[in-house]
């Protein structure tokens, strides 16, 4: 059954149906499920932090890891940021610190898009000229070849009125839609926003990141202990095509496909936090040691069992006792074979 939401054209059909009302059955239960996961919920809120900043900004060319993230993050010191992946890394997590902690007051409203993208670009000197506010050049999505040649994927908005106009639109319509399930908004909102591209650089990272805010303000709660950026980080090739197969159609195109990879993602990233839940547990009846080892491989995931010894001063045949329990207890995976052996945190 096609029906019209905003100016798009959307196939509802018994799929899309239940991708949402599996979300918001979890949904219903995040609030009993907070007050009793208080203190595991503020580490998990830490890593998601960590791996959202790195895989947002890695989505649009960085090469930092999520470990050097958290080193950069440790120790910000402002006057030493002079690399373009460093000022991309720290303006993306000023930003989504201040969504987290100010979401209910940040109304959405073209001045506070705009301020945060002043805010996600400050500390680039290259960016002066147009952070915060609308572009002044055409900006159309390009895709460059093997051999430097370009070719256009997407004409964006032109730049001045239009742009304005289509912003302006779409604010209007985020405030006034009462018919439409708030997922399915917060995914037309998003998507025609990147289509937009309403600045000169940066429409990408500002992008998930209102999708951060308008998801805390439709009140889903959990999103913040769980990395959605990470999550589209893995399904990159996908995200990229959901999007461009429906700008292909624009005006008034159908975007059922990109809905169902935005829902789809969230159904992923809310099973990976509550499989976290569920091994918290489990981490919690854990003896010192296997903590230790643990936790070192949740910092550091594929790493040798040589890097373990080493770092946590434990004998290597401990070691090589603790690594069994903890891969039959489901709370790490091992990848590879012989001396290429290496172990990560499942789900991670």
């Amino acid at each position: 059954m096609k029906e019209k939401v905003y100016n798009f054209d959307l196939e509802f059909n018994w799929r899309l149906l239940r991708i949402i009302s599996q979300i918001d059955r979890f949904d219903a239960s995040w609030s009993s499920i907070e007050k009793v996961e208080g203190e595991r919920l503020k580490e998990l809120k830490a890593i998601a932090t960590i791996q959202s900043v790195g895989a947002s900004t890695r989505i649009e060319g960085s090469k930092m890891t999520d470990e050097a993230v958290e080193t950069l993050l440790e120790h910000i010191d402002i006057s030493k940021i002079k690399d373009r992946d460093s000022q991309e890394v720290v303006g993306y997590f000023n930003v989504l610190d201040v969504v987290s902690d100010s979401y209910e007051s940040i109304e959405i409203n073209e001045n506070n898009i705009k301020n945060l993208h002043n805010q996600l670009l400050k500390l680039s000197s290259k960016d002066q000229w147009h952070r915060g506010n609308y572009k002044t050049q055409s900006n159309a999505v390009e895709a460059q070849f093997p051999d430097g040649s370009r070719q256009i994927i997407f004409r964006t908005t032109p730049p001045g009125f239009a742009t304005e106009d289509a912003m302006r639109n779409l604010i209007q319509w985020f405030h006034q839609e009462t018919e439409v399930h708030p997922l399915v908004v917060v995914a037309a909102f998003v998507y025609d926003f990147v289509s937009i591209h309403p600045f000169q650089d940066g429409n990408g990272r500002l992008s998930r990141l209102l999708t951060t805010l308008l998801l805390l303000k439709t009140g889903y709660q959990w999103i913040q202990y769980v990395s959605f950026e990470h999550e589209i980080e893995r399904n990159k090739k996908s995200y990229y095509r959901s999007l461009r197969n429906c700008q292909a159609q624009r005006p008034n195109e159908d975007i059922t496909e990109w809905i169902n990879f935005f829902l789809t993602s969230l159904i992923n990233v809310q099973t990976k936090l509550m499989v976290k839940l569920e091994w918290s547990e489990t981490v919690n009846e854990l003896s010192d040691r296997e903590k230790l080892v643990y936790e070192f491989i949740q910092n550091n995931p594929k790493c040798k069992i040589g890097m373990i010894v080493k770092n946590l001063e434990i004998p290597k045949h401990t070691v090589k006792r603790i690594l069994p329990f903890l891969l039959s207890s489901g709370l790490i995976v091992k990848y590879g074979v012989g001396s290429g052996t290496n172990y990560a945190v499942r789900g991670n």
